[in-house]
């Protein structure tokens, strides 16, 4: 691993100190690319303005015109987080806007796959829908629109997801990567999305005179939701995306926060008055995931719909449990996948071959519901692009494999699966995503083709210098900044996928290290000549007495005395 420190512009330190940004963060926020300090302004009048986004004036005026005539509305949800808190989002907002028969269908990972297909789309007619509207999925779903249409249903579209080359024939498409989209924030997240809908929505009932800008509904309930969403889909948290982050964990933390969201935070054991995008990528997002992943994503998203406190709690508990089970299902997968790839080209390999540009993993045994954490695992362990593939459970489809793939920085994932599609036709049968993450269905027979093919395009697009390991820090830490007070403050801070958290690094002096729950590395460290914990969780190699460390601040509380601890992210070895 090579620690490599940010570049730090000078300049635009010393401007936002003088506008009123403590040094720390003023140093932090230009190396993030932040210039001036009204772009920390997390204001909701801020935000781009929802008519910058293609399709929701149009999106709104057919909601309002469905609304009128009391039509029958359904939601298409998608299995994940994003798609279970654009699910509720719709659904509690299009009731606040006066929509009077609202219900929602999300589909089974295993039995139907992702996305809008044509069986989903005679479900969504035979419940009696007049119109279907898809949340964080439908952009590539030509073939499931059509069906809807040829029902007689009307078809409005929300997703975020990157188009194919033909886009479906709905009634409106609202999706920021569509051709001709302007909008600025080309990540927002599908809950996002559905959001902006809804203020369109909003403004349009104004003008028609249901709503007055004094008697209008007010939407920013729905931002805890908007903000959980957007971090668990670890999309790149932009200006726009941070805004609403912001906005959702501040109505958190004040305790103005959904039944479901507040039951989750007490399941995970989290604070939500201290509530920070770690509680929402780390803690609530993967217990709402495990229900997609293993039972029924309509558990996560009723727990996210209920204003029952003692329903939402027991919803909680059953997520909770069914996410203990995710994890021990992972942990048997993960060590079963490293076995494979370590016997392959790790360090105990016939010959020490080293690792290909890319890696695809197969095994019988794989339960596709958690194909993705597992490929993250093996991504991290290697620093290379990988795939893992489990055995499809559909009925009539054990022929195929289903696979999910995590990236490296510099290695755009979906665009590779488009280039292997095309080098060899009838190798993917379906496959989408985007440049970190993406998902494809192979034939069982056709497995090592697709292994070879992306392992290729790997070998053709990644060099030396992206397949080494790096990890961008902040540089050293200052000394005056070891305090539990300016812990905090970080922590309030909205950090996420691009606009990393802070990761500082420098030489330390190990004084003495042992295993603790037999996985995690407890240090005893001197900084700067003082001493101070640190704590490496998952790493039990032992360290050299000096060695350059990768750390994150963090709080440890012992017998009610808070002190600043160091987490370890990596060692420079």
């Amino acid at each position: 691993m090579k620690i490599i420190a940010r570049e730090i512009p000078p300049r635009t330190v010393w401007a936002l100190e003088q506008a009123g940004v403590h040094p720390l963060l003023a140093r932090l926020f230009a190396a993030r690319g932040v210039l001036a300090k009204d772009e920390l302004d997390d204001g909701l009048a801020r935000l781009l303005p929802p008519d910058t986004l293609h399709g929701t004036r149009e999106a709104a005026v057919l909601l309002a015109d469905a609304m009128a005539q009391d039509k029958r509305l359904c939601i298409v949800a998608d299995y994940d987080c994003d798609g279970a808190t654009a699910c509720a989002v719709a659904v509690r907002g299009l009731r606040l806007l006066g929509a009077r028969n609202v219900s929602y269908l999300v589909p089974d990972r295993v039995v139907d796959g992702y996305g809008l297909t044509p069986p989903i789309a005679e479900r969504v007619a035979n419940s009696g829908a007049d119109m279907l509207i898809t949340v964080d999925n439908g952009i590539a779903s030509v073939e499931g629109v059509a069906a809807a249409k040829a029902r007689g249903l009307q078809v409005l579209v929300t997703d975020h997801h990157l188009p194919g080359p033909e886009l479906p024939a709905a009634d409106v498409l609202v999706n920021p990567n569509q051709p001709c989209c302007g909008f600025e924030s080309k990540s927002i997240a599908g809950v996002g999305v559905m959001f902006y809908v809804l203020l369109a929505l909003r403004s349009e009932l104004r003008t028609r005179g249901i709503f007055t800008a004094a008697t209008q509904p007010k939407l920013d309930v729905l931002l805890p939701l908007v903000a959980l969403g957007t971090v668990a889909d670890v999309v790149k948290l932009d200006a726009n995306n941070r805004r609403l982050v912001a906005q959702g964990l501040r109505r958190i933390r004040a305790g103005a926060l959904p039944a479901g969201i507040a039951a989750l935070f007490k399941a995970a054991g989290r604070n939500a008055a201290v509530a920070t995008t770690f509680d929402f990528g780390f803690a609530l997002g993967p217990r709402i995931n495990a229900a997609g992943r293993l039972a029924d994503m309509t558990l996560g998203i009723e727990c996210l719909l209920t204003d029952d406190t003692g329903r939402a709690d027991e919803l909680a508990r059953m997520l909770d449990g069914i996410n203990r089970e995710r994890r021990d299902i992972e942990g048997g997968m993960r060590d079963q996948a490293l076995m494979l790839a370590e016997s392959l080209f790790g360090p105990d390999a016939k010959g020490g071959e080293a690792p290909p540009a890319a890696i695809s993993v197969f095994d019988a045994e794989f339960h596709e519901g958690v194909v993705g954490i597992v490929a993250s695992r093996l991504k991290d362990r290697f620093h290379r692009p990988t795939f893992v593939f489990a055995a499809s459970g559909a009925p009539g489809k054990e022929h195929e494999l289903k696979g999910s793939g995590r990236s490296i920085p510099g290695f755009h994932l979906r665009d590779a699966l488009d280039l292997v599609a095309k080098r060899h036709p009838g190798v993917l049968l379906r496959f989408g995503g985007h440049a970190m993450a993406a998902g494809c269905t192979v034939a069982r027979e056709k497995f090592e083709v697709f292994e070879r093919a992306l392992a290729e395009v790997a070998h053709e697009w990644l060099d030396a210098a992206t397949l080494t390991r790096r990890l961008d820090t902040d540089g050293p830490l200052e000394r005056e900044y070891m305090r539990i007070d300016l812990v905090d403050t970080l922590h309030r801070e909205v950090w996420g996928q691009g606009f990393a958290p802070p990761t500082f690094s420098e030489e330390v002096e190990v004084v003495s290290q042992r295993l603790v729950g037999e996985k995690h590395l407890a240090l005893k460290l001197r900084h700067q000549g003082h001493p101070v914990d640190g704590i490496w969780f998952g790493h039990t190699d032992p360290l050299p007495a000096r060695v350059k460390l990768a750390f994150r601040l963090d709080a440890d509380e012992w017998q009610g005395v808070r002190r600043v601890r160091f987490l370890v992210e990596g060692a420079e070895i």
